[in-house]
């Protein structure tokens, strides 16, 4: 649950950047890393989980505010 938290933080330290970059989209974070990003949740989980083990990347909805 650490880790999780660790990425939260660093979705929140570059919300900025990653709005511009990544508006809308859901990014995928791991080590304080975008792994990618997503037109849905269901569609990062699904990527993302072909290579990392579920419940070690955050995956979050990238949206101003």
């Amino acid at each position: 649950m650490v880790q999780l938290e660790n990425e939260f933080k660093y979705y929140l330290q570059n919300q900025d950047k990653l709005v511009s970059l990544y508006g809308g989209k859901y990014v995928v974070i791991k080590d304080s890393q975008v792994l990618g990003a997503f037109d849905t949740e269901i569609e990062a989980i699904r990527e993302i989980s072909k290579n990392h083990k579920l419940g070690t990347f955050l995956v979050q909805k990238c949206v101003p505010g």
